[in-house]
């Protein structure tokens, strides 16, 4: 299985990227005992259209037009679901033993997601019920993929 965050705009370096990216490798190598084969980034342009709903639906295709076939698309909305770090590495861990080819996790641009990307969702799923700037929503998701891991592998980084 491989996990791809597929994010509205790039990341400027610095220590944000460098959390971020810290949590992704920790994934990485804490994935592949776990049948993880591969977790990436794939950084899409922000919409330039003057109209919000014009933007949201250009950067929504762009999305959707990156999903592979039996992909598992999970959405972060502010009206999601909010799981618990053991619920979400448990949906997670399903969606491998079922043999999904790919959980692909969806950061919006400025504007938030657009509806065919909303209505594609297999997950809406809010980081709690405070908004967060892109950023920190990236590094946040990062380290939770890399806790999901660490639970299924019963690694003690996770403590109740």
């Amino acid at each position: 299985m491989r996990v791809t965050l597929s994010c509205i705009g790039k990341m400027k370096s610095g220590a944000d990227k460098d959390l971020f990216d810290r949590y992704l490798d920790r994934a990485r190598k804490s994935g592949r005992s776990l049948g993880v084969t591969d977790i990436s980034l794939r950084e899409m342009p922000e919409s330039r259209a003057q109209r919000p709903e014009d933007r949201k639906s250009e950067e929504a295709a762009n999305i959707l037009q990156s999903l592979s076939a039996g992909a598992r698309l999970v959405v972060l909305d502010e009206n999601g679901k909010n799981l618990s770090s053991p619920a979400f590495s448990d949906r997670l861990e399903a969606w491998k033993n079922e043999g999904v080819p790919e959980i692909a996790f969806a950061i919006g641009g400025a504007d938030g997601h657009g509806q065919d990307v909303l209505a594609r969702a297999d997950l809406k799923l809010a980081l709690g019920n405070m908004t967060w700037p892109h950023q920190i929503a990236r590094i946040l998701l990062a380290e939770q993929i890399y806790r999901a891991m660490t639970i299924q592998s019963g690694h003690p980084y996770h403590r109740v």
